[in-house]
């Protein structure tokens, strides 16, 4: 795996599931969030922009649900960023079964770096662009 990725280990509980007995689909929402902390702590590059006073502030998801995931599945969150560009960038999510290496879900993450102090969206070109560019993985077509 490219060091640029992290993959984040998740077991399916019962509080994951619904009334249907696999996981809801909001609770994918936690697992995708839990793999970009794991990928922020991971690389120090982010990390340390962040702890600057910026936050990285999430403004259109997109999830494509694969497959159910039931009680006790292991599941797999990998995390790479995808794309930085001048005002935002994408951050790339597959989550996948463990026992079978099934895709459950894909997923992309459109964000913005905002100072916290200002309120003001952060471009990111120079600083930024220095340190996310090298990050920037091309993630496999879900299929």
């Amino acid at each position: 795996m490219d060091s640029r990725t992290t993959v984040t280990a998740v077991r399916v509980r019962g509080f994951h599931l619904d009334g249907y007995g696999h996981v809801n689909h909001a609770r994918y929402l936690e697992f995708l969030e839990e793999g970009r902390w794991a990928y922020v702590d991971a690389h120090p590059e982010f990390a340390e922009g962040l702890a600057q006073g910026v936050a990285l502030v999430a403004v259109n998801l997109n999830i494509d649900y694969r497959r159910a995931a039931v009680m006790n599945d292991d599941l797999e969150v990998e995390t790479c960023l995808t794309r930085v560009g001048g005002r935002s960038g994408v951050v790339g999510h597959r989550i996948t079964h463990v026992g079978s290496g099934e895709l459950v879900v894909a997923a992309s993450l459109t964000f913005v770096l905002l100072d916290q102090q200002s309120g003001q969206v952060i471009p990111m070109t120079g600083e930024w662009a220095e340190r996310l560019g090298p990050l920037v993985v091309a993630i496999p077509e879900a299929t």
